[in-house]
């Protein structure tokens, strides 16, 4: 152990860290994109990744088995608003978007995508005439996905009861055409079923054969990417589950074994993680 790396709180975590740093190359270090290497911003189109990021990853990447990021968003969108195309030291970064039904690799610098979800298309032409019916406007916002839908709650004049008083509504709109919905911090996705962050992050780890997993997020998608973790570890894998602080996501929080300050405390813990691993 680095007694500059912060200290996991948990034994699981503290065994996760332990096995990363003893055997770095055959690690896999995942990462969602909002909120943890990006702040969240009332418009994610003006989401940009941390400016001590791309550095970060950069430093840490070519000692490990794989980067990957997991995230809701469309997995070309991840990568612009990152800034991870064309990086030295990223030639083998992985982009799992729309919870794993997208896939952006450095290496071809080429998008793979399954077939879109016709339920997708059927709720988009719905959504404004149904949250005009629900009263919802004010504020309320429609962000299109591509493979998904979002509505944002975040700039209503009262956001969290925005998001309450739509929630249920919303998941019988999703129902209705074959979809889920998502619940995120005061944002609603209505999504295809089937695929999310913890079976794409297992997928990807099996894929590569690693030793280790490491899995960042701050959101309540998040949360079933925390739950393949725990799993791996009850298979024996060692793994490291890190909080990007939020006390708008306690769930996470509670379960992760290491919590930091935000986008900026994941960069620096990345940051030592790439000292640490270069170090030996």
């Amino acid at each position: 152990m680095v007694s500059s790396l912060p200290h996991p709180a948990t034994p699981a975590g503290r065994d996760g860290l332990d096995a990363l740093l003893a055997r770095p190359s055959e690690a896999v270090v995942a990462l969602d994109f909002d909120g943890t290497l990006a702040e969240i911003v009332p418009d994610p189109e003006r989401a940009r990744a941390h400016p001590g990021a791309v550095p970060a990853l950069a430093a840490l990447a070519p000692h490990l088995a794989a980067v990957v990021i997991v995230t809701g968003r469309p997995a070309g969108v991840a990568v612009r608003h990152g800034g991870l195309a064309g990086v030295p030291g990223l030639d083998h970064l992985t982009v799992l978007g729309h919870y794993g039904a997208e896939r952006w690799d450095a290496a071809t610098g080429t998008v793979t995508a399954a077939a879109p979800h016709p339920g997708v298309a059927a709720v988009r032409a719905e959504l404004p005439g149904f949250l005009d019916r629900h009263g919802a406007w004010p504020g309320v916002w429609i962000e299109e996905k591509g493979r998904a839908v979002a509505v944002h709650t975040r700039r209503a004049r009262d956001p969290q009861g925005a998001f309450e008083a739509l929630k249920d509504p919303l998941g019988g709109l999703a129902a209705a055409h074959g979809l889920v919905l998502e619940p995120g911090r005061l944002v609603l996705e209505l999504r295809p079923p089937g695929m999310d962050k913890g079976v794409a992050l297992a997928e990807f780890v099996r894929e590569k054969g690693a030793g280790s997993v490491l899995y960042a997020g701050d959101d309540l998608g998040d949360l079933p990417a925390f739950a393949a973790v725990e799993k791996l570890r009850g298979d024996g894998l060692p793994g490291l589950l890190v909080c990007s602080g939020s006390t708008e996501v306690p769930e996470l929080a509670e379960r992760a074994d290491l919590a930091v300050d935000g986008p900026a405390g994941v960069v620096a813990f990345l940051g030592e993680l790439a000292r640490a691993v270069r170090e030996g």
